[in-house]
């Protein structure tokens, strides 16, 4: 079951990394039309459009993988002093009553949206050369179908939990810096009180 589990964070993973490059291409799409503007004094007409789909596309692929690496934002300060049971039989209710009704809706409405879109050949109003933006909007149902799996992965998590009391591994590649803060202070504690014991004999 871990196997399957991995599986699916490793596809969340995978498109998550792939649209992270979305950023370099971000970063100079900005920096050619700062350039173009106050250098040439000619700016571009396509660097908007470029910019929001851009960072659009961004946000909405990273969604899955932020899932699959536990990152959403949660009210931690509760949330961490709970026992992993607890923790889990939250989670689970939480993903029944609003986050699949929310995916599907997501995934129904944008479907349709997109559909239109591509039926009209919608084009951008934003700026004179209204490049087509049905592609982009065709991005909202994929999305959507990414989450749904994602949260199916992690609701067999939920379940795992609640009944071995254990959280099951997922994938790491990224650690947040106030946990590696908290677990480095945890080590220089545990090394103190050691060598305090040491020192009085008790060790």
């Amino acid at each position: 079951m871990n196997r399957i589990l991995l599986f699916v964070d490793g596809i969340s993973t995978w498109v998550g990394k792939t649209f992270a490059w979305c950023i370099l291409l971000l970063t100079f799409t900005t920096s050619y039309e700062v350039f173009a503007r106050y250098m040439f004094g000619a700016p571009t007409d396509w660097a908007f459009d470029a910019s929001y789909m851009l960072y659009g596309t961004l946000f909405m692929m990273a969604g899955a993988y932020t899932l699959s690496r536990n990152g959403h934002v949660r009210g931690d300060f509760l949330y961490r002093a709970w026992r992993p049971r607890t923790q889990a039989t939250s989670d689970l209710i939480l993903y029944v009553l609003f986050f699949f009704p929310g995916m599907l809706a997501f995934i129904y409405s944008g479907y349709s949206f997109a559909k239109l879109s591509y039926m009209m050949n919608e084009h951008s109003a934003a700026s004179p050369d209204g490049p087509i933006v049905w592609p982009f909007k065709w991005l909202i149902p994929i999305v959507g179908c990414l989450m749904v799996l994602q949260g199916l992965v992690e609701v067999i998590r939920c379940i795992i939990c609640i009944r071995t009391g254990e959280w099951p591994k997922r994938l790491h590649d990224v650690e947040e810096t106030e946990k590696i803060m908290l677990e480095e202070a945890e080590k220089a504690r545990l090394a103190e009180i050691e060598q305090t014991g040491l020192s009085r004999g008790d060790i």
